[in-house]
């Protein structure tokens, strides 16, 4: 048996990712803050069930409300949504051995806000595209493989990153390890923006990338997005069809064009056809990553000098549509772009 390993968010991301280390027979202790949850995972007759065309699967395995828990774990894998990463690390704190390390299956920059908490040499970094889905109390909908990544924030390739890898690689077989993880999450934040924008509408993520009268919105929502990468001495990396060159200063309509078209063929043939963040607005009608994820990124432009109009008016316009005060509706994208 390995060494026991915590997942510390039993949703889309941690569930799916736990539940393939738990069927390769390692030691997995879940963690969740929603009480229907926890009670059908930890139930013998139901467990975790992994839904999809991907790799389905039930598990059984032990699950617990964080007041419950007891004991340390020496690697812990946080996946809660962005915006309750500092509580989710104040709570596993007490659970985490002295020589221990939280590896952040997140979106965003979530990896400063966990250093500030168990310190940044107890904080391994990690960017991931694969697309799942919370459907309910103990099911997971798992509906495409894309790129895993991980790596050091400060850059060191280390023992403790292949120990990572080798976890990754579990449950995504093509997972790898860099020495620049920040510029994969940059990548995904600039990515992220066209996945927030999908969001304000009801067409899937490759409908809506497709629609060629919004080509100059992707390139201004991204391209603001790459340039304040850029000013952080950062160079967003690609994956999965997003060229970060593409956008931003010295991207061109041509290239942005073909990114776009290599992100839809990514897109089309997945079984998750909606962003999470539509999810959110969409189906749970709770609040999304925006304020953790975008709004961080206008005020590190202000610092730069570099402002981000379009990012300010989408991240308004899901603002809108959290307080019930705008509908979804495609012509949201519209507006957008004609302001």
């Amino acid at each position: 048996m390995s060494e026991p390993i915590l997942v510390w968010g039993a949703g889309a991301i941690g569930g799916t990712f736990g539940a393939a280390l738990v069927r390769a027979g390692r030691d997995v202790t879940f963690v969740d803050v929603v009480p229907e949850h926890v009670e059908a995972i930890r139930d013998p007759e139901r467990g975790l069930r992994i839904t999809g065309p991907v790799d389905p699967m039930v598990v059984k395995v032990p699950a617990f409300l964080p007041e419950e828990l007891k004991g340390t774990w020496k690697r812990i894998y946080l996946a809660v949504k962005a915006q309750h990463t500092e509580q989710a690390c104040r709570a596993l704190l007490p659970h985490l051995a002295a020589d221990g390390f939280v590896v952040s299956l997140q979106n965003g920059l979530c990896e400063k806000t966990i250093a500030e908490i168990v310190g940044p040499e107890r904080t391994v970094g990690a960017f991931i595209n694969f697309g799942a889905d919370w459907i309910g109390p103990g099911e997971v909908h798992f509906g495409n493989r894309a790129a895993v990544v991980t790596g050091e924030i400060d850059g060191r390739m280390t023992p403790r990153l292949d120990i990572v890898l080798e976890d990754l690689r579990t449950f995504e077989p093509d997972a790898i390890k860099t020495d620049n993880i920040w510029s994969y999450l940059w990548g995904k934040l600039a990515y992220g923006a066209l996945l927030f924008a999908q969001a304000v509408g009801n067409l899937g993520i490759a409908d809506c990338l497709e629609r060629p009268e919004l080509l100059p919105l992707w390139r201004e929502l991204a391209g603001e997005i790459v340039n304040v990468a850029r000013a952080e001495g950062v160079e967003p990396r690609g994956f999965n069809g997003f060229d970060p060159n593409a956008f931003g200063k010295g991207g061109t309509e041509v290239a942005a064009k073909a990114s776009v078209a290599a992100m839809v063929a990514f897109n089309r043939p997945n079984a998750k056809t909606h962003s999470g963040v539509w999810r959110d607005l969409a189906v749970r009608k709770r609040r999304t990553e925006v304020d953790m994820q975008l709004l961080p990124i206008v005020g590190i432009g202000r610092r730069h000098g570099l402002s981000c109009p379009t990012l300010e008016r989408l991240i308004a316009m899901i603002h809108e549509i959290e307080q019930d005060r705008r509908d979804l509706s495609d012509n949201n994208l519209t507006e957008l772009l004609k302001q």
